[in-house]
């Protein structure tokens, strides 16, 4: 993902926080939980992308994080 990619998908699911996959066990994720700074979460996972929620979808300017079959079969 490009950085003006990663930076129309924060805006379009509110912020870094709901990009975050806090499920995930890994150190960095229970580091991240701890973080104030939004600016250094939003560093961190756009140099791992494996700390993001997947898949992420688009449709236009819609998007969504994980899961979401009942939101897609809304799409046109």
């Amino acid at each position: 993902m490009s950085g003006k990619e990663f930076d129309s998908v924060l805006r379009a699911v509110g912020g870094i926080d709901h990009l975050i996959d806090w499920d995930n066990k890994s150190q960095e994720i229970t580091n991240m939980k701890y973080m104030d700074d939004k600016l250094a979460k939003e560093d961190k996972v756009f140099d791992d992308p494996k700390l993001m929620k997947t898949p992420i979808v688009r449709n236009g300017k819609y998007v969504t994080v994980g899961y979401c079959p009942e939101i897609w079969a809304q799409w046109e």
